[in-house]
């Protein structure tokens, strides 16, 4: 008996070894085997990520540096995404501090002489080129915008081609393009106020020093419009590291103009200025205990609708303070009419009474079916213009009881 006691325990122990083939010690040395190649795995794929990531970066700058590119530091800081222009000047003047990085500019080229204007037609064209020197253009110019005008009488259309800039600055860096508009001055009781007819915008031009739009755009014009009407070119550059830009504009009288000649124009470009297109009646209410402003939009007076169909009109409201910017708020859509009456209020956010240096900008559009079109702006704050810095400080003084003022709508 004791013999198959002996016989049985060494069987059980046979079948229980074959059931543990391994023993702890073999499994822990693959455990550690297999740490050790994943900790080799993870080494290697970090050494690739930073050659891959050196490898752009040195082709990135090696592509910078031959296209000629200037970084930009952006001015807009405030704003972390797209914004009305007028904002954006309303933000910078705000924000004394923030300083703008230098612009390398580079070295204006040549405009071209009077003998390379073609002279197959001299007794039908009448050419005249405002130049700063004869080696080319001043350092702290704009740049200078060429075009050409003829008006057909007998048609009663207005032929504007051949436009053509050199001397931008920067000129490497982006990508530019002209604005047009025809505006029309109308007799009012408000100074300077204008009606734009028709708006063209050219093709973009892209990475050039002296871009050659090519366009060629047709305004109808009466023959009895010709002296109340001006032409406003703008040229825009087009930054995708910052906001887009207004590098400089030129204005034409249209009663220059003669019948059946034309008339080749190089101008230098000018500050941008605004025009006067309406006013609108705005509402200020200061809430000092719930920290909110009231912007109440009452009315608005514009020229007439560029078309005879009927139209619908909104606002929208903007307000910012300091480095803080408010959602936007928008009406309801209204008919597009001479007067426009909103009736509207709006409440925004605002920090403590001490830090009220904001901004308010109403911006008025116009919609078509498939876009929408600017009619004007009108900025408020403690550091715009005296009419809007007057009623910001009416404001402050009359607490929780709203001022109403007219303010002129610009664009």
């Amino acid at each position: 008996e004791e013999q198959d006691t002996i016989r049985k325990s060494s069987v059980m122990l046979d079948l229980h070894s074959s059931w543990m083939p391994f023993s702890s010690t073999w499994k822990y040395g693959i455990l550690a085997l297999a740490i050790f190649f994943l900790l080799v795995a993870l080494t290697i794929l970090t050494c690739q990520v930073c050659q891959l990531q050196k490898c752009n970066r040195i082709r990135r700058n090696k592509r910078c540096h031959r296209r000629g590119w200037v970084r930009m530091k952006a001015v807009n800081g405030i704003w972390g995404k797209k914004m009305p222009p007028l904002l954006h000047d309303a933000s910078k003047q705000s924000n004394a501090d923030i300083k703008a990085s230098t612009l390398m500019l580079g070295r204006s080229q040549e405009p071209p002489s009077f003998s390379e204007i073609p002279q197959g037609r001299a007794m039908d064209r009448l050419t005249v080129c405002s130049m700063s020197s004869d080696l080319g253009l001043l350092p702290h110019s704009r740049g200078t915008l060429k075009f050409s005008l003829l008006y057909c009488r007998e048609r009663c259309e207005l032929l504007l081609s051949g436009l053509e800039a050199w001397g931008l600055p920067s000129c490497g860096c982006a990508e530019s393009a002209v604005r047009v508009r025809l505006l029309r001055h109308i007799p009012s009781h408000i100074p300077g106020l204008q009606c734009m007819v028709q708006e063209w915008k050219s093709r973009v031009v892209k990475n050039c020093c002296r871009p050659a739009f090519g366009d060629h755009f047709v305004f109808s014009l009466q023959d009895s419009e010709v002296e109340k009407s001006t032409l406003k070119l703008e040229v825009q550059r087009f930054d995708k590291y910052s906001r887009n830009s207004v590098l400089g504009e030129v204005r034409v009288t249209l009663s220059e103009l003669k019948a059946s000649q034309s008339l080749v124009l190089c101008k230098e470009l000018q500050k941008t200025t605004k025009d006067i297109v309406g006013e609108v009646l705005v509402s200020l209410k200061c809430l000092p205990i719930s920290q909110r402003i009231e912007v109440g939009l009452l009315k608005a007076k514009t020229t007439s609708p560029r078309s005879t169909a009927e139209k619908n009109v909104y606002a929208r409201i903007d307000v910012s303070c300091r480095r803080h910017r408010e959602k936007h708020q928008k009406s309801r859509p209204r008919a597009h009419t001479p007067l426009i009456i909103f009736n509207e209020t709006f409440l925004f956010h605002m920090p403590e009474p001490p830090a009220w240096d904001c901004t308010v900008l109403i911006s008025i559009y116009e919609v078509d079916s498939d876009s929408r079109h600017l009619i004007g702006q009108a900025t408020l704050g403690k550091r715009r213009t005296s009419e809007a810095a007057d009623h910001w400080g009416l404001m402050i003084k009359s607490i929780q009881q709203p001022v109403a003022k007219w303010h002129p709508l610009l664009i």
